[in-house]
This record gives structure tokens, C-alpha cells and sequence, in this order.
């Protein structure tokens, strides 16, 4: 059950409960205090204790009179007694005697004294109790007044920050974000054309590509302000709070233009509109409010707006029309050219020998992201490190690749004779593959030694440049090699393992993708029987056919993989020594290389 909370009482109940302390103090505790303890006796006490000059002090009041014996140890009280003797008797018993003294304090002073000054001591001590609790709640009070304002971070130029020459691989997004930048430096060369800039710019693309870095390359390179926002700070827990930061967020852009607006992850706030009832309210209320701030009754001249994504079909395309955001910036995985140059980039932070070959590097790497590739930079040199060595190789940078892939080397993991021996031939069997056919990736390494993923060895393939369209036969061909290893187990052991499960699974989804979406298939021809979703976040697949059909896709691709198995188990078949010969050199080196491989098949 969730637990309800007791709602917080107002200030000026705290405030009340002070003001009722300070009088019952003032009225009970200070006169009780400012009272010396009094003996009540008898008039005729008195007039004996006169007679023998047992008396010391006297003050007679308008009401009682007060008196202290010889030693002013004690004070008595007594009544008034109508006694026209009793200052002669008092000036015989040589007592010091004066009658009432009425000091009259100053009523501001008294005022001062007795309320202001303590109410100040009551509210000092509370300020200072609040200021801590706050801090010790990590300020959640204080979050409170700040509901519905904007909390981007204001960038500015900075000669320190990210420029676009610290951004590599992506020439043309860098483009596109170049005449930005331009145009807030010297926009009269536009206005004389009658050009105007795009009011907004979508950056697109899969994690780790360098969208976000472009934004700050933008806040690095413009001398205007540059403010940066997360599409998840808009969304609040009461309704309204959003769309009165978007307000806010804007109302900061407009006093300061010219000058950027960032939001990244801007899927977060705007989806699609379904019209489904119980829907999302506070973020459909926030993404009305930003359709209105970029293209409503006022004009927001000056203000450039940046946004990131990877889920650029999720978005509602009102938000994505022009007028609102005008241009799309792919910003994809960079090609070999973009990796090299990133490589570089990231490189220029460490120590490395003059042998490395960055085009090698890059083209281990292909399909590898900005983020990457940073990560493969970072993980060599902390490899040198471990080593001893104060430079990084480019066996460093190999080797960090192969860690990036498929994780660390286990050097616990101890491998029986028969398991040893079967995975060389597996492995063998993928290389042996690719190497019989055709239109194939040749190989460059290969290795048996386990990897921290759960890899018990694997077969690097490295194309010599990007293909960025493959040909049927390519396909075929790649299904044939996954199913090397398998087919190389059946032909030696007579029997199978468990190793090729990763195998299975990338041929059934090449040989899928080729019936369904790739229109390779005689009897289905050019019908899309998939569709895909989150191109940008691992590309999820959906069927769009009937059952049936499901049926004899299901079919289809059984067949077709059982058909590159038996091409690829004739393969083994007839290189039959040479599978043993490489296998046995394999089980004894545990890793060799594509040079190696290929001088013992040719041999």
C-alpha cells in the first residue's frame, strides 16, 4: 500500500505557535525570575523588631512596606498601619528607610526589549534549522518554488570546449551545422539573398555516432548562447509543470538572441499524438506548448533550435513539418574514411609507436560507432599500460578491437583435449568457407582461445573497403560460412555441440531478411513481407503477412539455409586434408593469422 502522506502545515502556523511562546515567557517565566523570595509577617513584628534596632533596610510603598533584618539576610513584608511614629522610630532604630522609586522604562525600549528582540532570536534559529533540513533532503524543498522554470545549461564560447575539428567522420553533418553557425555570425549575407535559416535541426542516428558532440562542437565554434536541455527535464510530475518550462526555456532564448537551443532525446516529449484516451497529458500538453514556441503568433528571429534522436519515427509530424524543423541531419556509422579519421582523432590523447596503421585499425573495425571506436582507443592504451609499456602498438590496438567484439581473454578457462580439438575444427571450417568461395571477406584471424563473452574461439573476417549494397550471392555466401563450423563438426566427429548457436541465429537471419524484405525469393518476388522498426536501435522486425504466408516463409528459409549447409559440408568434403592439416596447426598455435592460413592452403 502506498502511504499517504500528512500535507505540510503553512508558515504563519509556526509563526503563530512563536508569538504564543513569547507571551506566556514574558508573562510566567521572567516575572517569576525577577522576584526575590518574601517573608509576610505582622505590623507588630515590625515595630518590635524597630525598637531593638534589629532593622536594616526599609522601603515604604503605597501599599505594603518592605524590610530587612540587621544583616540583610531576609526580606519581610508587611501592611500600611496608620503609625504617625513610625519615621521618628525608624530614624532612632538607625535604619536606612526611603520611600517607593518608580523607574519608568521607555515603552519603545520596552517593546524592543521584551518582543522584537526575541522574536528575532525565535526566527534566526528556525532560518537557520530550515537551511539545514533543506540541504540534508538534497534540496527537494527548494524544488518546489523552481516547478515550471527552466533548468538548461547556458554554454558559451569557450577556448577550451569541443570545435568541429575535434568531431571526425561526419563531413557532411558538419556541413549542414557550419552555415548554422554561420549565419548567427554574419546573417546579412543571407538576408541580402532573401535566404533565411532553418528554425529547427534534427540530428539522426544510432547511440554513440556523435550527435550530442555536434551540439557542443555548435556551442564551441558560435560566439552566440547556446542552451542545453534533455527532452526527460520537461516531463514533471503535475500536469502543466512541462509546457510551463518550454515558456520558460524560450522566453530566456528570445531576451538573449541570437542563439542555439538544444534538446536532446527530444523523442521523450515528442511522440506521436495517438488521440487514445487516458493518454499522457502532461506530455502531450508540453509538445503542444513547443509547437506553439516554434511556430505560433510570434516570430522567434535568432533562435536556432538543435534536437538528437535515434527514434525519429516515433516523433508526431507536426513536430517534424517544415516550418518547425525544417532539416534532417543523418548522422550515421562513419565509413572506413570516417573511422580512420576518428581513430586519429581519439589518438592524438596517447602515446603511440610510428608503425601503427590506422587503415588497418579502421577496416577490423567496420560498423563500429564514434563511441566505439573511442572505446578501442582508450582500451589499448590501458592494454600497454597493463604490459608495461609506455607507447601503444598496433598490436594493442588489435587486440583492443577483438576485446571491444568479443570481450577479454579468459586465462582460467582450461579447455579439455576433445573440446580444444573441436573448436579448431569449427573455426576451421568457418575460414575454410569463406576462403573456397567466392565474393568473400578474406580472413584475418583466427583463434581458439576463449573470450569473456562465452566465445570458445571465432573467425575474423576484414573487408578490404565498404560495401554498402551486397548481392545475392553474398548473402548465400555469408549463410555457407556460418554454417562452416557446424558442417566441419558432422563431417569429423560425426556428431554436433552447442557452439554454434550464434551461427544458427545470424544465417537464420540473413536467409529470413532475404525472403522477407531483400525480394530474393522467386515465388514471393518484390513483396515486403517484414517491416522494420528502430532502424537506429538494432533494427526490430515485425512480420506483415497472414498465417499461411508465415507458414511457407517459415519454409522457405529452412530450406535455404539446409541448402547453404550442404553446399558448405562439400566444401569440407573435398579439402578434406587440408581441414585436418589447418586444424592441427590451429590446435597447436591456438592463434593464426590470414597470412598463415592462407600459405597453408595454398601450400
Amino acid at each position: 500500500m502506498n502511504e499517504v502522506k500528512k500535507p505540510k502545515k503553512p508558515l504563519i502556523y509556526y509563526y503563530l505557535i512563536i508569538m504564543l511562546a513569547l507571551i506566556l515567557f514574558n508573562s510566567l517565566v521572567v516575572p517569576y525570575f525577577s522576584q526575590t523570595k518574601i517573608t509576610d509577617v505582622d505590623y507588630g513584628t515590625f515595630m518590635t523588631m524597630t525598637e531593638k534596632h534589629n532593622i536594616g533596610k526599609v522601603e515604604i510603598q503605597e501599599n505594603q512596606i518592605l524590610f530587612t533584618d540587621k544583616k540583610e539576610t531576609q526580606v519581610y513584608r508587611t501592611g500600611i498601619v496608620n503609625d504617625p511614629d513610625l519615621i521618628a522610630r525608624l530614624h532612632e532604630s538607625g535604619a536606612q528607610f526611603y520611600g517607593e522609586i518608580v523607574e519608568e522604562m521607555s515603552p519603545l525600549l520596552s517593546i524592543l526589549l521584551y518582543w522584537v528582540l526575541p522574536l528575532m532570536i525565535f526566527i534566526g534559529i528556525g532560518q537557520m534549522l530550515s537551511r539545514k533540513l533543506m540541504e540534508k533532503a538534497g534540496g527537494s524543498n527548494s524544488m518546489m518554488f523552481n516547478m515550471g522554470k527552466s533548468n538548461a545549461k547556458v554554454y558559451v564560447k569557450s577556448s577550451d570546449g569541443i570545435k568541429f575539428a575535434d568531431v571526425a567522420g561526419e563531413d557532411e553533418a558538419k556541413e549542414s551545422l557550419s552555415e548554422i553557425v554561420d549565419y548567427l555570425h554574419d546573417p546579412s549575407r543571407y538576408e541580402e539573398i532573401g535566404a533565411s535559416m532553418p528554425k529547427g535541426i534534427l540530428l539522426v542516428g544510432p547511440p554513440g555516432t556523435g550527435k550530442t558532440m555536434l551540439a557542443k562542437a555548435v556551442a564551441g565554434e558560435s560566439n552566440v548562447p547556446f542552451f542545453s536541455m534533455s527532452g526527460s527535464e520537461f516531463v514533471e510530475m503535475f500536469v502543466g509543470m512541462g509546457a510551463s518550462k518550454v515558456r520558460d526555456l524560450f522566453k530566456q532564448a528570445k531576451e538573449k538572441a541570437p542563439c542555439i537551443v538544444f534538446i536532446d532525446e527530444i523523442d521523450a516529449i515528442g511522440k506521436k499524438r495517438d488521440g487514445a484516451i487516458g493518454g499522457n497529458d502532461e506530455r502531450e500538453q508540453t509538445l503542444n506548448q513547443l509547437l506553439t514556441e516554434m511556430d505560433g503568433f510570434e516570430g522567434n528571429n535568432g533562435v536556432v533550435i538543435l534536437a538528437a534522436t535515434n527514434r525519429p519515427e516515433s516523433l508526431d509530424p507536426a513536430l517534424t513539418r517544415p516550418g518547425r524543423f525544417d532539416r534532417r541531419v543523418p548522422v550515421e556509422l562513419p565509413d572506413l574514411k570516417g573511422r580512420e579519421e576518428i581513430l586519429k582523432v581519439h589518438a592524438k590523447k596517447i602515446n603511440l609507436e610510428d608503425n601503427v596503421d590506422f587503415s588497418k585499425v579502421a577496416r577490423m573495425a567496420s560498423g563500429a560507432s564514434g563511441a566505439e571506436l573511442a572505446n578501442i582507443v582508450n582500451e589499448a592504451a590501458l592494454r600497454a599500460v597493463r604490459d608495461g609499456r609506455n607507447a601503444v602498438t598496433q598490436a594493442d590496438l588489435e587486440e583492443s578491437i577483438e576485446t571491444v567484439i568479443a570481450g577479454y581473454q579468459k586465462k582460467n578457462a582450461i579447455l579439455t583435449d576433445k573440446e580444444k580439438r573441436i573448436v579448431a575444427y569449427h573455426e576451421i571450417g568457418h575460414a575454410l568457407v569463406a576462403a573456397c568461395q567466392t565474393d568473400s571477406a578474406p580472413v584475418q584471424k583466427i583463434t581458439i582461445v576463449p573470450r569473456t563473452s562465452g566465445a570458445l574461439g571465432y573467425t575474423m573476417q576484414v573487408e578490404e573497403g565498404d560495401h554498402y549494397m551486397m548481392s545475392k550471392e553474398e548473402i548465400e555466401n555469408k549463410i555457407a560460412t556460418f554454417t562452416g563450423g557446424r558442417a566441419a563438426e558432422e563431417l569429423v566427429f560425426g556428431s554436433v555441440t552447442t557452439g554454434a548457436a550464434n551461427d544458427i541465429e545470424q544465417a537464420t537471419k540473413l536467409a529470413r531478411a532475404m525472403i522477407t524484405r531483400y525480394g530474393m525469393n522467386e515465388e514471393f518476388g518484390m513483396v515486403a513481407m517484414e517491416t522494420v522498426t528502430n532502424q537506429y536501435l538494432g533494427g526490430d522486425t515485425s512480420l506483415a503477412c497472414s498465417e499461411s504466408t508465415q507458414s511457407e516463409i517459415d519454409k522457405k528459409v529452412i530450406a535455404l539455409v539446409k541448402e547453404q549447409y550442404e553446399k558448405a559440408s562439400s566444401i569440407l568434403s573435398e579439402n578434406r586434408h587440408k581441414l585436418d592439416e589447418l586444424a592441427d596447426f590451429l590446435y597447436e598455435k591456438e592463434t593464426i593469422t590470414g597470412e598463415q592460413f592462407m600459405e597453408i592452403l595454398h601450400r
